[in-house]
């Protein structure tokens, strides 16, 4: 629990430091664009939060050389190292804003290769059919590897759209990760995926649910890209351990996007890399959350933001609990993400067409509606 205390401390010190200098870097940092597909923020927001996460996890890595009876520093210093082209091109974007989603995905598929070349972080069985013989050599295990991460990376950053809705959802999944290490007695991937969970909850703090820090793409590709390595890393050591769990695993935010380019390029005859405002999320924020439609003061922007994302946390909960209870059945977790898909389409179809089932809805209540008109 040390690394995850250390690491929660330091990230939550560092992001609350870049909260309140923001006056000096904000006009690099903050995003100022309030009329997005996806801005839902009544102001502009530093993000940068990925600045505190990378901040934690270095912070273990330094406790970790400090402490002779912990030998688990260099896995950790080999993830960070590798996942700093990942991290680096997102935060050159969140100051910039010139770097291109190609070239992040470019970044992100190079930190996949290192990791593959210095973690051992491969791919080397799927359990699917044709799919296990491109895996078995080097250049193919590599390739599907790369492809992976950089599809997982990216997918966390897809969903980062509300207030704690992709920093809980990975913090989750990394306590799964790290439940799963701790039954196969793996110290060293359960501390690093609790120092994970750590740094992470560090910058969510101060995300959710004012929303006075956003992660950013650097903090979204490289959590992402932690996430990745930590599931490869799992199934790369243990054989007991279904090549499917870690895809059961990050499912929700990696549907999403499959389900995303399907229905941009197919449907929509759309470019798929093009931001659109009807993602899952973006659909509970407008649909079911009723209680604010029209309202444009920055509190019930803040507070209609904030409740959206529990409704995504439940929806990943939905994944993960029979992660945790099938993770040694390839056979069970394929049936398990075919009721995921079921569900997750069912849901944004009904939604979507106007057929949200009642008890989703949030109204206020008369009591807020009172409050509400004796306010203005």
């Amino acid at each position: 629990m040390l690394f995850l205390l250390v690491s929660f401390v330091v990230a939550a010190a560092v992001t609350l430091l870049v909260v309140h200098s923001s006056a000096k870097h904000g006009h690099l940092s903050a995003d100022h664009d309030l009329s997005g597909p996806q801005k839902f923020h009544a102001r502009p927001v530093p993000r940068i939060g990925g600045v505190g996460i990378f901040s934690g996890l270095a912070a273990c890595v330094l406790l970790g050389f400090g402490l002779d009876s912990m030998p688990y520093e260099h896995l950790g210093l080999l993830i960070l190292l590798c996942g700093l082209p990942a991290f680096g091109a997102g935060l050159v974007e969140d100051f910039t804003k010139r770097v291109s989603p190609a070239k992040r995905l470019l970044a992100t598929a190079v930190s996949a290769a290192l990791g593959g070349t210095f973690l051992g972080a491969l791919i080397t069985r799927t359990d699917i059919p044709g799919l296990d013989w491109v895996v078995a050599t080097t250049v193919g295990a590599t390739l599907v590897t790369v492809f992976v991460v950089a599809g997982v990376a990216n997918s966390v950053n897809i969903i980062d759209g509300f207030n704690g809705l992709s920093s809980m959802c990975v913090s989750l999944m990394l306590l799964v990760f790290a439940y799963v290490a701790y039954q196969l007695g793996d110290t060293e991937l359960t501390l690093w995926a609790l120092a994970g969970v750590g740094a992470i909850l560090g910058f969510f703090v101060w995300n959710y649910p004012a929303g006075l820090i956003f992660l950013g793409d650097g903090g979204a590709y490289f959590m992402g890209f932690f996430l990745a390595e930590i599931g490869i890393l799992l199934i790369a050591r243990h054989a007991e351990v279904s090549p499917l769990f870690p895809l059961m695993v990050c499912i929700y935010p990696v549907f999403e996007t499959v389900f995303s380019i399907y229905r941009r390029r197919f449907l929509r005859d759309a470019s798929p890399g093009e931001p659109d405002g009807i993602h899952l999320h973006s659909l509970i924020y407008r649909r079911l959350m009723r209680w604010a439609v029209g309202a444009r003061d920055a509190r019930a922007l803040t507070r209609r933001n904030s409740m959206t994302a529990p409704y995504l946390w439940m929806l990943c909960l939905t994944s993960l609990v029979p992660a945790l209870l099938f993770w040694r059945s390839t056979v069970m977790l394929a049936a398990c993400m075919l009721v995921f898909a079921v569900l997750y389409v069912g849901l944004y179809w009904r939604i979507v067409r106007f057929r949200t089932p009642k008890w989703l809805v949030f109204r206020a209540s008369s009591s807020m509606d009172k409050s509400r008109l004796g306010e203005r």
